[in-house]
């Protein structure tokens, strides 16, 4: 089996998370839901726990779009601060002038 990079296991996240979001939302609410009978909210807990684990949006991680790095990222550019950096110094980067004092 070969290694899949941590890029492509959260872009396969984001994938999931997707497909399965409306289903997901449904389940939440029958489980939230006071008015139903407890069985029919027990039954949906164990139908949201069977769903994958990635289909969930809170396992999606913000990755730099250059580097894949997923510390120091900012989320307006979609970058890590490294990243930033180096296309800054290059003048990639329109309105991030190197700064020197």
């Amino acid at each position: 089996m070969a290694k899949t990079s941590a890029v492509e296991k959260n872009k396969r996240r984001r994938e999931t998370v997707a497909r399965d979001a409306e289903k997901r939302a449904a389940l939440k609410a029958i489980i939230k839901d006071q008015k139903l009978p407890i069985e029919e909210r027990f039954r949906a807990t164990l139908k949201l726990a069977d769903m994958p684990r990635d289909g969930s949006k809170t396992r999606i991680r913000n990755r730099c779009q250059v580097s894949g790095r997923p510390r120091a990222y900012y989320r307006k550019l979609g970058m890590s601060r490294i990243a930033l950096r180096d296309l800054g110094n290059t003048g990639k980067v329109p309105g991030i002038v190197k700064s020197s004092w």
